[in-house]
């Protein structure tokens, strides 16, 4: 069987064609496993794969949110207008497996957290809880959120405060262990993948790269 190169014009492919392209290309993914509260004190968990951090100063993370089946809100989205207060908890080995059943499409009286028996700590900087067993959760504020059509959203907040299991982080250097902590991204489909392969690559300085242009052979 012969191959070609692929092109899609995305003005001739339907969105879940699109979903399945991008998501299935732009990997691994970090996972937002995203916490919010709703007016009524129910406690939400839900996983989000298309989710980054997109600036320090100031210090910013947007995840996006996508409708339920029938165009329905999600809760995750309706808590996040209504007190503007959510925490991302992140994904490693150990927490896969509880992060994707906070996938399972609860009823928004029923928290997954309190259905699955996942422990919360309360929150320092709002009245959002953390997940007790994720390795890294960022507290978040609410600074606004970017609607794309009925069914697309992306939420960006401030983090308001950072914390981390311990070990996770040198606390002399503030270093990331990586034998500590080993993330978990996001692939297409149910697919996953384990960061745990890793290699460095320093970066030379202009001068450094014309010197050495300069030793190589014509």
């Amino acid at each position: 069987m012969t191959t070609a190169d692929l092109s899609f014009d995305f003005a001739d492919v339907h969105p879940d064609t699109r979903y399945k392209l991008l998501t299935g290309l732009v990997v691994p993914r970090p996972i937002a496993w995203v916490v919010t509260k709703s007016t009524e004190g129910v406690v939400n968990a839900a996983p989000f794969s298309l989710f980054n951090v997109i600036s320090e100063d100031p210090p910013l993370v947007v995840f996006s949110v996508d409708t339920k089946p029938g165009d329905r809100v999600k809760d995750t989205l309706v808590n996040v207008h209504a007190t503007r207060a959510f925490v991302v908890n992140l994904v490693d080995a150990a927490t896969a497996q509880a992060m994707n059943n906070c996938a399972i499409p609860f009823p928004p009286e029923e928290g997954e957290p309190e259905a699955l028996g996942i422990p919360l700590v309360p929150g320092t900087h709002g009245p959002v809880p953390r997940l007790a067993i994720a390795p890294v959760a960022m507290e978040c504020r609410q600074v606004t959120t970017l609607n794309f059509g009925p069914r697309r959203d992306l939420v960006i907040g401030e983090v308001l405060a950072l914390h981390t299991r311990a070990g996770v982080l040198d606390p002399k250097t503030l270093r990331t262990d990586y034998d500590v902590y080993q993330p978990v991204g996001r692939m297409g489909g149910t697919m996953y993948a384990h960061l745990n392969d890793r290699f460095s690559m320093e970066r030379e300085s202009y001068d450094e790269f014309r010197a050495r242009m300069a030793k190589e052979p014509a």
